[in-house]
Formats: structure tokens, C-alpha cells, sequence
């Protein structure tokens, strides 16, 4: 039997308060959509169903013989649940972000037993086999790739007795992967601006976050660098052609959150002059993408663009506290998303929860 199990009431109250009056009109400052321990235990849920979940599954491995036709399990035996390895993988960042900030889950004891069947030290030497198979070095590149060093950073930040043994589990993949990114932006002459999974700006993003993180300069200074050789001169960005039918990612704010990240603020200020001047108009409206049908695994995309929208617009904000315009649209992307999350339809509850979470509880 299907569960629907949406917390609307909580999860959608936004929280206003007045401040001081600025023409004729009392102002009200608005406030960034809070997560409650109701929604955070059904978020919990949503990954802690299917990370053991085996089928259905999408493998989007590249075959070199009849010897690696073997089943999910075999090949990935950490991330094999979730329909696909990095909804699996960022399932996996989902429980352990959940846990970090809300410690007394409801089912915080099954999570733990389940990160700890998952992440161990034999199933990512198995893991790494695969990424180390002259058919599949550029398996995920750079999607899951970003996801899994997320995941290895909430692993490093999780105050817990199991923490640190998960982290030295994972860290041989982080490792592999943060050389695959050493050698693989060298040679993009090119940036990818599509809205889905090789948006190079997303991809470069997260992996920028855990380079900050870890310390990793090397890696930091390569991203920034790419970064603004691919982006410093850019103008115009046509946000009003976005989005498209397929779209989880905005090739315009994914940009804008990576120069973010890699800019000093001043000259990042004078580059978003330049990038999409209008989006710092108070007047600005960005419609929140709509879904035609929740059950069509690419259509239901969609609300997965308006939580990544939501978590560029919130991290804007942070630079620009004075345009509470930005606010408001990233929480109206959230609220039209937020009540579509249920436990009915697999194509989209096996990865929306982590987009939630992040545009919620990350926090630049």
C-alpha cells in the first residue's frame, strides 16, 4: 500500500516580520523556509527506502564483455539502490546530512546499520574497481562525481562514533575522483551549459565546496581557474529561454553559484552586472518550473530545478540581504515542489528528497 505523506501544513509556512517602513508601506522582511523534524523524518524516508533497493535500476555502464554483465549489486556494491549510482550516492549524503542536523531521527539506528552496510571498506575497493575499468573512467563525470565528494564532506563534518571509520572507508573513491578532475579540466576546452547532469558549473561547484573543505588547493585553484576561463566573460545569460522540458539544473543560476564561489565579492558583483543585471531588479520574476506529470521520470524533473534554483537563489541572498525579492522566489520555488514529494511515485521520490534537503540546509 502506497503512502502519501506530506507534511504541508509545516513544511510551508513562511515566516514574516516587519521591519522598518520604506515609503508608504510597511515592509515585511521574509525569511527562508525552515526545515521541522516532521519533514525531516519523512525526508529521511525517501533514501532510507530505496538505498537497499536493488530494482528498478539504470547501470549506465559501458559493457567491454559478456564478463560485466553482472547485476547492480555485484558491480556497485555501495551504491546500487536508488534506480541509479549517483541517486544513490547523494541518497546516501541525504541520510548523513538528516543525521548532522537532526540527530534524534526517528530511525537514526536503522540509517547508521544501513550506512555501515553500505560504506565499507571491501564494497569501495569493488566501487573503484569499476571506475578504474578502461571502459568506465568517465562513469559519472562530473554529476556523480561532485555528489560523492559531498558526501565524503558531510561524512568529515558528522560528529559520530561511526563517522570517522565511513569517511576512511570512502575516501580511497574521493581520492580517485579528485584525480580524475585533476586531469579531466585540463583538457575541456568548453563548458557544458546544458540543465541536466554534465552542467559543468554544478559539476565544479560541489567539488569546489570539498576542495574549500578538505584544504585541497590544488583542486580549489584548478576549479577556480576553469571557472573563470570558461565563464569571466560572460553577459546576457537569456534566463527568460529557461527552462526546458527536461530540465533538474538552471544553466544561469548554476553559473551564477559557481563565480560565487570563485569570485571575491566586489569583482563577483561586477560580473553579475555584466551575467543577468535583471536578477537584482526588485520587479524580477522567475516562474517556478511546472510538472505535467509526476510519475514521467524526465517530467517530474522539474521540481528538481526549482530546489536547485531555490538553493542558488538562497546563497545569492547572502551577498545582496537587501534584495528580499530573491528570498521570496527561491521560497516560492520550494513551496510548489515541496508538496510533491510523497512516497507514490519512485521516479522522482528516489532523488527529489536530496535536491529538498540541499537547497534547505545548506547554508554558504
Amino acid at each position: 500500500m502506497v503512502k502519501n505523506r506530506v507534511y504541508l501544513g509545516i513544511i510551508l509556512s513562511v515566516l514574516f516580520s516587519c521591519t522598518t517602513k520604506k515609503q508608504e508601506n510597511l515592509e515585511k522582511e521574509i525569511v527562508k523556509i525552515q526545515i521541522s523534524s516532521d519533514l525531516a523524518n519523512h525526508l529521511a524516508e525517501l533514501p532510507l527506502g530505496c538505498i537497499q533497493v536493488e530494482y528498478p535500476n539504470k547501470l549506465g555502464q559501458t559493457l567491454g564483455s559478456d564478463a560485466d554483465l553482472l547485476s547492480p549489486r555485484k558491480l556497485r556494491p555501495a551504491f546500487y539502490g536508488c534506480f541509479d549510482w549517483h541517486s544513490s550516492v547523494h541518497g546516501h549524503w541525504s541520510l548523513v546530512r538528516l543525521l548532522n542536523n537532526f540527530p534524534e531521527l526517528d530511525k537514526k539506528e536503522e540509517i547508521i546499520r544501513k550506512l555501515k552496510d553500505n560504506i565499507t571498506e571491501e564494497n569501495i575497493k569493488t566501487e573503484l574497481a569499476f571506475f578504474n575499468d578502461k571502459n568506465n573512467k568517465i562513469f559519472e563525470r562530473t554529476y556523480g562525481w561532485a555528489w560523492l565528494l559531498k558526501l565524503q564532506m558531510e561524512l568529515e563534518s558528522w560528529d559520530h562514533p561511526d563517522a570517522d571509520k565511513l569517511a576512511q572507508n570512502l575516501k580511497p573513491l574521493s581520492d580517485h575522483l579528485i584525480i580524475a578532475y585533476l586531469k579531466f579540466l585540463p583538457k575541456l576546452q568548453y563548458p557544458i551549459r546544458t540543465g541536466d547532469h554534465p552542467n559543468t558549473a554544478f559539476g565544479l561547484s560541489f567539488a569546489y565546496d570539498y576542495a574549500q573543505f578538505a584544504k585541497n588547493d590544488t583542486l580549489k585553484n584548478l576549479i577556480a581557474d576553469r571557472a573563470k576561463d570558461f565563464y569571466k566573460n560572460d553577459s546576457g545569460c537569456p534566463v527568460g529561454w529557461e527552462p526546458s522540458g527536461y530540465d533538474f539544473l538552471s544553466p544561469c543560476l548554476e553559473e551564477i553559484g559557481l563565480m560565487q564561489r570563485v569570485l571575491p565579492e566586489p569583482e563577483f558583483k561586477d560580473w553579475l552586472n555584466d551575467f543577468l543585471p535583471e536578477i537584482l531588479n526588485d520587479n524580477f520574476k522567475l516562474e517556478p518550473g511546472k510538472v505535467g506529470d509526476r510519475a514521467d521520470g524526465t517530467l517530474v524533473h522539474l521540481d528538481g530545478l526549482n530546489f536547485s534554483r531555490a538553493w542558488n537563489l538562497y546563497r545569492l541572498a547572502k551577498v545582496y540581504p537587501e534584495k528580499m525579492h530573491l528570498l521570496r522566489i527561491a521560497n516560492e520555488h520550494i513551496s510548489y515542489s515541496l508538496s510533491g514529494i510523497s512516497d507514490e511515485n519512485y521516479e522522482g521520490t528516489h532523488w527529489l528528497g536530496t535536491f529538498a534537503l540541499s537547497a534547505l540546509t545548506d547554508n554558504p
